[in-house]
């Protein structure tokens, strides 16, 4: 891991997560939870796998949120909070932590699940005396991102955001994370709205920087929509990136937290995740790929598949909940079908025989009466 000595790490977490709400009207996305665990801790223990403890955090959304949870869990890292006063797009919020940056350093993008050999790009970068290397992975439509061809030495030759068909030359595509110079800096303007996407790297390739594109063999997602939030837990359940889980293995890949209690007349099959204090009651069937928060309550007969509940939901007698996500403190009725990638916010109230389905989305706080909604 010599690549990676006195490297510092940034982690862009002020993102307003306008596609995974009503979710992220109350919790940042970067601290919404994957496997009962806030994202933000896979990075984190990512980076100090590979010995990088020094991270700043650039917040926005929600600031106190992270404060609060990394308060009482440190995970042997040294955080630093920066808080941007208002958005500064990706390569300005770099640039409003400038004066903590000395060294090389790398940037993560804080809605990125990954398992990247951080000491192997870390590496490469300084074997090319990059002053900016990015990652990169392939993708089957990289005319939703930014497409980066390079040439036969690696240096990133163009940077298309979002390019249409007839422009698509490689279906490399930049993966969210970079390791920079702190004088690639110097090019940024103070305290404006910057991407590094349109605005810093076309830069570096008209000023004939070394700039270099890494493609590793790594898993990648952004979780930033409803059905790639699942995705990521459906991929970590299934072993597609490697995770320990809270709790014990008290089956084949169905893993219970401290305290929860399960009926013997449940039926249950894995990959699966339970978290701490539940109780799932008689004849509850959970098929695999589903994470139960912390202090949650499953009623008689219930059936669960695929789905995400956060901590605290109530689920009623006979309701069905399949491939959707289920904020905290969620209370639902006697008989309510919740399915086809449905988003329900915090402390929502869904009374008896109610249908969501086709992604419908709920806000936070409300409550919805008996048999109102057959989505």
């Amino acid at each position: 891991m010599k690549g990676v000595k006195n490297v510092k790490a940034v982690i862009l977490a002020g993102g307003q997560g306008i596609r995974l709400q009503p979710l992220t009207c109350t919790t940042p996305k970067p601290m919404l939870p994957l496997a009962n665990v806030p994202f933000l801790v896979y990075p984190i223990m990512l980076l100090k796998k590979h010995g990088i403890t020094d991270i700043i955090l650039s917040t926005n959304h929600l600031p106190e949120v992270f404060e609060s949870y990394f308060a009482k869990h440190s995970f042997g890292v040294n955080l630093t909070y920066v808080k941007e006063d208002e958005p500064l797009g990706t390569c300005g919020a770099v640039k409003n932590v400038e004066h903590l940056l000395d060294s090389t350093f790398i940037v993560f993008n804080g809605d990125i699940l990954t398992d990247l050999n951080v000491s192997q790009v870390i590496e490469y970068h300084k074997a090319k005396k990059a002053k900016a290397t990015l990652t990169l992975t392939s993708v089957e439509d990289p005319t939703a991102y930014g497409l980066v061809p390079l040439d036969k030495t690696g240096r990133i030759k163009d940077f298309l955001e979002k390019p249409n068909w007839d422009e698509v030359t490689t279906d490399l595509i930049n993966a969210g994370t970079y390791v920079l110079e702190p004088e690639v800096l110097k090019y940024v303007p103070e305290r404006e709205n910057y991407s590094f996407e349109r605005g810093l790297f076309p830069l570096l390739i008209e000023k004939n920087e070394p700039f270099f594109g890494f493609a590793p063999n790594a898993y990648w997602l952004d979780i930033g929509s409803p059905q790639k939030y699942l995705q990521a837990h459906y991929d970590l359940l299934e072993g597609k990136i490697s995770s320990e889980f809270r709790g014990k293995e008290i089956k084949p890949r169905v893993w219970v937290d401290e305290g929860s209690s399960i009926s013997d007349k449940a039926a249950f099959f894995g990959p699966l995740i339970i978290g701490k204090n539940c109780s799932i009651s008689d004849h509850v069937k959970i098929l695999g790929q589903t994470t139960i928060g912390n202090n949650c309550v499953i009623g008689e007969g219930a059936q669960l598949e695929g789905c995400v509940l956060f901590d605290g939901c109530h689920i009623g007698d006979s309701a069905v909940v399949k491939n959707s996500i289920l904020g905290k403190q969620l209370k639902l009725g006697e008989k309510v079908h919740v399915e086809e990638v449905a988003v329900l916010g915090d402390n929502l109230v869904v009374k008896n025989e109610n249908y969501l389905k086709r992604g419908i989305k709920i806000w936070p706080d409300t409550e919805i009466g008996e048999g109102e909604i057959k989505f």
